[in-house]
Formats: structure tokens, sequence, C-alpha cells
């Protein structure tokens, strides 16, 4: 799947007429994937997607942006679907992300070897569909996504904070905003990081924290599972026969959620050329990380709990605020959970700092230079606290972003990917490959609309309950 040629020999003839490489000391660039003119980089560009790093950096990238906490949730999502239905759905989704993945890779890295590299999504999107897709759809989609994953993990790293905070004091006073202002201010630091290929050793770490708190929940599952200290196994689909379709509706934008990126050309962008084949090895080390995690995670939790598991799996280890695993053990967990969460967060940080990159910084001057520095400084800082704000002040937040995800996460990773690559390489009508494409790009646009309309239910139904800045 992933050594599919992205074209014939003359396209690697004319990649070989326009990629010159130039030998400075010990670096050696391809100005065919880049402007021969530096000067004419935009800032963004130039500072905050640096061409630097390899195909195990990508991997890591690719490990924080994907297996993140979402993948708590799995064993919730089965709860609507049920054993056979909940593992179809993952299996479906693993496949097809990575093979998304993959074609949205290849037509990169064949536009890069014809001189012409895109380092941002909406750059494709103008490139293939024409400019106003890139700028008035991808563009602010991708903006909505990211920026609303920046504010999901603010919220969710606060609420994770409150959970350690009740479990060592059951009758302290803290507010979850005030965890939630403390999670912003430890991202306020993080987010002055200057680039995305500069977060490669946090993304390291932030790997091996999800492997961590995955094994974790998996063991503490499984204890549970076979003590009686466990609730009675129900595997069941509860509720009448309208929240019955509405739940398969909201488990199937949980699980597109979770297996959802929306930035695989940025992290491209950070591979040094020559890039061909490096995506692909990036994408298997993430996926041998997504295979060992979520499906441990989702079957383990929802053998233990059945339907009685909650949206996050690491509440059930909690019976009536007393714990079913030692303290210290979910201690353990949640810390995990939350120092990954702060990576996770950065990551879908670089597209914003992308844009405010490109308004504010000055692509001559030197990356550190008082020009550059301080508007960066002050302009992260701004984006950092309106998240934090927003995320104190809506701890309902994850019903929205339920519906940023059925309208941004489904376009950017299930329908446009296939989309770009029927355009690109114009496979004949009569293969498999164009009718695969096809049937992907029909059935998720389809799955996301329902996704969106299962969404705004859930926040009509929650609304009643809604509160700015609620201690829940």
């Amino acid at each position: 799947m992933g050594t599919l040629a992205p074209n014939s020999i003359a396209a690697e003839a004319h990649d070989r007429n326009h990629q010159h490489q130039v030998v400075d000391g010990n670096h050696a660039k391809v100005v065919g994937d880049h402007d021969a003119d530096d000067d004419q980089v935009d800032a963004g560009a130039k500072f905050v997607l640096k061409s630097k790093g390899s195909w195990v950096h990508c991997g890591y990238h690719l490990t924080t942006s994907i297996v993140a906490p979402p993948l708590l949730s799995l064993p919730y999502a089965f709860t609507f679907l049920g054993w056979t239905g909940g593992i179809v759905c993952l299996v479906i989704g693993a496949l097809v992300t990575f093979y998304s993945y993959n074609l949205i890779s290849l037509v990169l890295e064949h536009y890069a070897q014809l001189g012409r590299r895109h380092l941002r999504f909406r750059d494709m999107a103008r490139d293939i569909l024409g400019p106003k897709w890139g700028r008035y759809f991808v563009g602010p989609i991708q903006f909505l996504v990211c920026y609303g994953a920046v504010v999901a993990c603010t919220l969710l790293g606060g609420q994770c904070m409150k959970a350690v905070y009740m479990l060592t004091n059951p009758n302290g006073s803290m507010k979850l905003y005030e965890f939630v202002i403390i999670f912003g201010c430890f991202m306020l630091i993080l987010a002055q990081i200057p680039s995305f290929h500069s977060l490669r050793h946090i993304n390291l770490v932030s790997m091996i924290l999800c492997l961590a708190y995955s094994v974790c929940a998996t063991a503490a599952c499984i204890h549970i599972g076979s003590s009686s200290k466990g609730p009675a196994k129900d595997y069941s689909l509860k509720g009448n026969t309208q929240n019955q379709i509405f739940g398969i509706f909201n488990a199937n934008a949980i699980i597109a959620t979770t297996y959802g990126n929306g930035i695989i050309p940025e992290i491209q962008a950070t591979i040094a050329p020559p890039v061909k084949g490096k995506m692909f090895k990036g994408l298997c080390v993430c996926y041998t990380m997504v295979t060992m995690t979520f499906f441990s995670v989702a079957i383990s939790g929802y053998w233990a709990f059945g339907n009685q598991s909650e949206g996050l799996i690491l509440s059930n280890f909690l019976s009536d605020g007393n714990p079913l695993v030692p303290k210290w053990f979910i201690f353990m967990t949640n810390i995990f959970t939350i120092l990954q969460l702060s990576a996770v967060g950065v990551v879908y940080l670089q597209p914003t700092n992308e844009v405010l990159e490109r308004a504010f910084a000055d692509p001559t001057s030197k990356e550190f230079s008082a020009r550059n520095v301080i508007p960066r400084m002050i302009s992260r800082s701004l984006s950092v606290i309106t998240a934090t704000t927003i995320a104190a002040m809506l701890p309902f937040f994850g019903d929205i972003n339920a519906v940023i995800g059925a309208f941004g996460f489904m376009p950017l990773d299930f329908i446009l990917p296939v989309v770009f690559f029927n355009l690109t390489f114009k496979p004949s009508k009569r293969s498999f490959v164009f009718w695969l494409n096809a049937t992907i790009a029909v059935v998720f646009s389809i799955m996301g609309v329902l996704a969106a309309i299962a969404a705004v239910r859930q926040i009509s139904l929650d609304a009643k309950t809604y509160k700015l800045f609620a201690n829940v």
C-alpha cells in the first residue's frame, strides 16, 4: 500500500532536472523542494515548519497527534456498538486512516518531486482544488479542528488534575477552572518552543507516556474485571431504538475523532528532503503504537465494565468515591495522561503558531532576533490564554468539539486524501483504486453528516446542564 509508485519515469526525470543539491559544509538542501531564495519563504514556513527531521522524528509526531488520551474513550464507544460492531469499527478506522494518510503522503511526495513541495494542508487544497478551497474551506476547518483540540486538551488536563486532587484531598475546595488555569500555565511555557521540529524529543517522551498509561489502564481493567470489585458484566445496548441509533452515530464519531489527525502535511513538512518513502515508515511506527494501545484499552475496558464504561475509562476506577485499584496506581496513570496531554496540545498548536508567525514575524530577520522573538512570545501567549479561558468557561466544550470533529476530522482525514489522490494521479475509472477511493469519500461524507446531527442533538439534550465555569 505504502510502496505505490507516485509517478512515472518521466516525472522522475523531471525531478532530477529540478532538484539540485547545494552543499554548504555538512548541510544539503534540495532547492526543488523549497524556494531557491530563502528570503522569499514566508516566516511561518521558515521558522515553524523547518524541514530538518528524519522518518523517526516523523513517527514521534504522528504518534503524539493520533495516540492520545481520547483513546481512553474507546470502551465508551463500544457501549453503543457492542462487541462485534465495536471491533469491526475499530479495525475499519485503523485501515482507512492508515490508507488515507498514506495516500496524502504520496500526493505530497509527488508535488515535491515536481518542485512544488506543500508544507500546509491549505497549500495542497489551493494547488489541487483551487484557491478558494484552500482559503475558505480547508484552512478554516483545519484551524477549528486544531485549535479545538488545544482547548479540549487543556480542559481534559484540568479534569485529570482535579481527579488527582480529589483522590488525595476528597474535601478539597479547589474548582475545575482553577486546575484548567494551572494546566494552561504549563502549556504557556511549552508553546514558546520555536518550531515543530523542536518538539521531536518531547514527542518521543510523549510516545512512551501514551504506551505507559495505556498499559496501566489495560492492567487496571483486567484486574478489576477479574476480581469481585468490578460491576456485573452487561454487554447489552442501553436505551430505546432511537437512542441506540444516535448512539451508533456518536460511537462512530468518537472512533473517527480518536484516529483523527488533521495535520499530515504539516508533519511531513518537518522531514528533510528528499521525502520519498519516509512518511510511510513514520506511519508504520505510529500504527504499531495504535495497534498496541487502541485495541488493548478498548477491549479490556469494555470487557471489565460492559455498558457501564464511562466517557473516560479512568473514571471507572472509582466506585462511589472508593478506588478499585490502589490510589498510587490511579495517581500514576493520571500523571502520565496529564503529561502527554501537554505534548498533544502543543502539537496541535503548531498550525496556529504557523499562521501567527506568518502574520507577525519577519522572514528577513534572524529567527531569534528581538524583531521576531517579541511578537512570537506575545502572539503565542495570547493564543494559549484564549484557549485556556475557553476551556475554563466551557467545561461542556466536549459537546461542541464533537460537532467540530464531525465537520473537521471527517473531511480532513477520510475524504480529502482520497479526493486529492484521484485528482492528482487520475487512476482509471475502471480501476479498483478509483472506486475504493470514491466509496470511502461517499461513505464517510454520509457518516460525517450523521455524526454532526448526533452531536447537535447531544448539545440540545445537555443544554439545560450548561453553566459557565461549572465545577464538573
